[in-house]
C-alpha cells in the first residue's frame, strides 16, 4: 500500500491557529483605529449594560479585569462595583501564563505588572479563587452566537474559565462588530454565556 504523501497532508492545529490569527489581526487593526474617546464611550456603555444584568445585581463576588491598550475601558465598571460593595477579584498573570487573583480596593490598589498590565497589590488568593465568583467578566477580541470566544492567544483565560462552574454567568466585553458569525475554536477553548456589546447591549449566547 502506498504511503500518504506528507506534502498533501494538512495540520488541523496549524489551520486552526492560522484562522484565529487572521480574525484576531483584522479585529485588532479595527480597534487601533478607535480614538481614546471612542474607547471610553464604549466602556461607559458596557458598564451600564453589565451593571443592569440580573446576575450582576445578585452577585456578591465578581471576577473582572483591568483593560489595557485598545480594549474597551473597564475602569468605570470596576470602580462602580467596588463603590457599591461588590467584592471584586482581578487577575495576576503568573510566569506560566495562568492567572492568580487578588482583590480590587479602588484605583490606588493597582500597580504595573508584566506585559503592560495593571495588577492588584493585595495578597494573592490562588488560581482557584475565581471559583468563588458569582459572575466572571472576561476580555475578548470576538465572540460568536455559540459563545465561542477569541482571546489574545495566550490561553490564560481558557485555563481560568475551565475552573468556573457551568451555572456561573460569564460575560465578554466587546465593541460593535465583534459579535461575529463564527469564531474558530478547538477543544480547549472555553466558551462564554453572554456578550456585552457597546452600543447594542446584552446578548445571551448558546
Amino acid at each position: 500500500m502506498p504511503r500518504p504523501d506528507p506534502s498533501n497532508m494538512t495540520d488541523p492545529g496549524a489551520d486552526l491557529a492560522a484562522a484565529k490569527a487572521s480574525l484576531r489581526a483584522r479585529l485588532l487593526a479595527r480597534r487601533r483605529e478607535l480614538s481614546p474617546e471612542n474607547r471610553l464611550a464604549a466602556g461607559r456603555q458596557l458598564r451600564d449594560a453589565v451593571l443592569e444584568l440580573p446576575e450582576m445585581q445578585m452577585a456578591g463576588t465578581v471576577a473582572g479585569y483591568v483593560s489595557m491598550g485598545t480594549e474597551p475601558d473597564t475602569g468605570g465598571l470596576l470602580f462602580a462595583l467596588w463603590k457599591r460593595g461588590t467584592y471584586v477579584l482581578l487577575p495576576v498573570l503568573l510566569p506560566d501564563g495562568d492567572l492568580d487573583w487578588a482583590s480590587y480596593e479602588g484605583p490606588d490598589s493597582l500597580a504595573p505588572g508584566p506585559r503592560g498590565l495593571l495588577e492588584p497589590v493585595e495578597p494573592r488568593r490562588g488560581v482557584i479563587a475565581i471559583t468563588s465568583a458569582d459572575l466572571v467578566i472576561v476580555p475578548a477580541v470576538a465572540v460568536d452566537q455559540a459563545g465561542r470566544r477569541l482571546g489574545r492567544g495566550g490561553g490564560s483565560y481558557d485555563r481560568a474559565l475551565a475552573r468556573v462552574g457551568t451555572a456561573i454567568q460569564t460575560v465578554a466585553l466587546l465593541y460593535d462588530g465583534e459579535l461575529v458569525a463564527r469564531v474558530p475554536a478547538g477543544p480547549h477553548d472555553q466558551p462564554v454565556r453572554t456578550a456585552a456589546v457597546a452600543g447594542q447591549g446584552i446578548s445571551r449566547l448558546r
